[in-house]
């Protein structure tokens, strides 16, 4: 056994409106020399406080100073101070050698305007921070480990390479400005600024559980399974209900929209010739499985099942955009373990997946506008409105150069700033991806719809097309997913319910996923036969309508009731039972009032107008109901 002795660099970075700082005495014998210490003064610039440690070396301060570079490039600032500052780190190197590192990561960043505060002075200064998201990170700098692996785990390129891209943070807002993310105001959008940090960190790990956890146990929608890898849910009654009517939903919409339904295998071998180079350009960690001498992995999107049958088609340019879509249950991606939580971030996970095969550029970007309605109309029935989210959209430069129109038509479509992120050279299969990211109570960020322009599957997997000249061409494909993961959804409900029981109101499921849409309790047993009746009556209109018939009082019945966000409560005794009219008792506005049938009929009716529809998932009886133990 062998022990890695690793060495840091401690880094504290600033970017700041401007430092003031005036070196007042020497510090140590070997501090350097000053001829005339005065107060300097530098604007616009980002400070790097550094200690440098004992045993760090010239790799330590290469790779300090490239990450150094890679963050002022994103923001775009290009002034850089290095500043000594011993206090970070309580295991110094000696001054002789920290003065060399120092000197090496100055040189380093010639490129730069850089310079370096005195080394081994005592100084005092002053400084103003920006406010934006970027402005103030810390980093314990290490000796590049990228060829030391915890395991034998088969990880794609795109994702080892996935921290070395070289990307800028820009803001662009719906007037076509585009803003460094340093220079712009974040006063009137809080998401927008918690967005751009989580993106830009890429720090994926959750250090306590999302209000969602706690409600999707106690709803009886979902929970972990500990039989089973982490990250793959159980479904209870409750759930699988939700859960099956939206993916009913998205299905519908989406072949409204013209998409093809297609099933496709789970499984893949790695080494097919199309597997291969695929999977080193896609940035995801994979279940993989040795099955007869081959290495199977279990799919992480639909693409390549689609990809594989679309090259079975003789296409024609007038058959563009042919569109296949599938809805994977399930898609599988190895998410670190940190990163799991609740149905934020899963392992296994249900997603819409609707690849168009386009004839060309203007073909695509026509199309991917059309794309944009049908997601944002998608969440929008959904119960995710357009304040529930913030758009991030990633690009090539050369890509914005050539179509800077069209991607400012979809911020326009958004109708707020959006965050970008611009890649100097085209590093994945896509040119452009687009994605609505829901920012939840712990300021994380989770995509819901995306979409993306695949300039490369089409040859790799030998898809053509005859064009209007009778030749061959590869399609330009688009990967869209107008919902994102069917679980992501139910959390960002859950998110919502949860900030709305914060924030005093009553949380609710929109009523087409409700689990129960009415419940009707019986004063008493002789009021059984009216009730079961009236239930008759109301679910042969296409509503899940159930009776709590237990003898417990008529408080605790309609309190649980409650708790189970039901929307309407009808209690039956002596003046219902005689009534004409039902006298409902309505949760989301609190009133207990009475209607006529026929007009409770046509009010759940134009709640759930257009929206799939299926009967109860557990017995109609709650005294037929066993107990759920979360």
């Amino acid at each position: 056994m062998s022990i890695l002795t690793s060495h840091y660099m401690r880094i504290l970075q600033l970017h700041c409106d401007h430092i003031e700082y005036t070196p007042t005495k020497k510090e140590i014998k070997s501090a350097e020399d000053i001829a005339d210490p005065q107060t300097t003064r530098l604007e616009e610039l980002v400070v790097v406080f550094v200690a440098i440690e004992d045993g760090d070396d010239s790799s330590v301060a290469q790779n300090a100073i490239s990450q150094i570079k890679s963050s002022m490039e994103k923001i775009g600032c290009k002034k850089l101070l290095l500043y000594p500052y011993a206090h970070l780190s309580s295991n110094l190197a000696k001054p002789s050698t920290a003065m060399s590192l120092l000197k090496e990561m100055e040189d380093g960043a010639s490129e730069l305007d850089v310079s370096h505060s005195p080394f081994g002075w005592t100084k005092s200064y002053k400084i103003q921070v920006k406010g934006h998201p970027l402005a103030e990170s810390s980093k314990v700098v290490t000796k590049d480990s990228s060829g030391l692996k915890p395991d034998d785990e088969i990880t794609s390129d795109a994702l080892k390479g996935e921290s070395k891209i070289r990307s800028y943070w820009k803001i662009l807002s719906p007037d076509g400005t585009m803003t460094n993310i340093g220079d712009f105001d974040f006063s009137k959008h809080k998401k927008l600024e918690i967005l751009a940090k989580y993106e830009s960190a890429k720090i994926r790990k959750v250090d306590q559980p999302p209000p969602h956890v706690a409600l999707m146990k106690k709803m009886g929608i979902a929970d972990y399974e500990p039989a089973s890898d982490s990250g793959n849910m159980r479904f209870y009654p409750n759930g699988r209900l939700i859960k099956s009517l939206i993916e009913r939903y998205v299905t519908d919409r989406v072949k409204e929209y013209g998409g093809y339904e297609v099933e496709t295998p789970i499984m893949y071998d790695s080494e097919h010739p199309s597997m291969v180079s695929y999977f080193n350009r896609f940035p995801a960690r994979q279940y993989n499985i040795d099955s007869e001498g081959k290495k199977l992995f279990l799919r992480f999107a639909a693409c390549f099942g689609q990809f594989l049958m679309a090259n079975q088609y003789q296409l024609s340019y007038k058959t563009l955009p042919f569109k296949l879509y599938e809805l994977t249950r399930y898609s599988f991606r190895r998410e670190q373990s940190g990163e799991l939580v609740g149905l934020r971030r899963l392992r296994a996970f249900t997603m819409p997946d609707c690849h168009a095969f386009c004839k060309d550029m203007k073909q695509a970007v026509d199309e991917i506008k059309i794309r944009f309605d049908l997601s944002q109309s998608v969440l929008r029935e959904l119960g995710i409105n357009e304040t529930d989210y913030d758009m991030a959209i990633r690009f090539t430069e050369d890509f914005y150069n050539e179509n800077k129109s069209a991607i400012e038509e979809l911020v326009k479509k958004h109708g707020r700033p959006v965050l970008v992120e611009m890649w100097k050279e085209k590093f994945f299969y896509f040119v452009l991806k687009w994605e609505f990211n829901f920012i939840d109570g712990l300021g994380k960020a989770s995509a819901l719809s995306t979409d993306q322009i695949d300039v490369e599957n089409g040859k790799r997997y030998g898809i053509d097309f005859v064009d209007e000249n009778n030749m061959k061409q590869n399609p330009i494909i688009l990967h869209n997913s107008p919902s994102g993961a069917i679980e992501r959804i139910i959390y960002a409900l859950l998110e919502k319910a949860a900030k709305d029981s914060y924030e005093g109101r009553k949380p609710q499921f929109p009523l087409w996923l409700s689990p129960t849409q009415v419940r009707i309790i019986p004063l008493k047993e002789e009021f059984n036969e009216f009730t079961e009746t009236l239930a008759d009556k109301i679910s042969t209109h296409d509503v899940r309508v159930d009776i709590d018939d237990r003898n417990e009082s008529i408080g605790k019945r309609i309190r649980e009731a409650e708790k189970e966000w039901i929307r309407y409560i009808l209690v039956i005794g002596d003046k219902e039972a005689n009534s004409q009219n039902l006298s409902i008792r309505d949760r989301q506005t609190g009133d207990v009032r009475e209607i006529s049938f026929d007009d409770f009929i046509k009010e759940i009716d134009e709640q759930t107008k257009g929206k799939p529809f299926t009967g109860l998932n557990l017995p109609k009886h709650l005294s037929k109901r066993p107990n759920l133990m979360v």
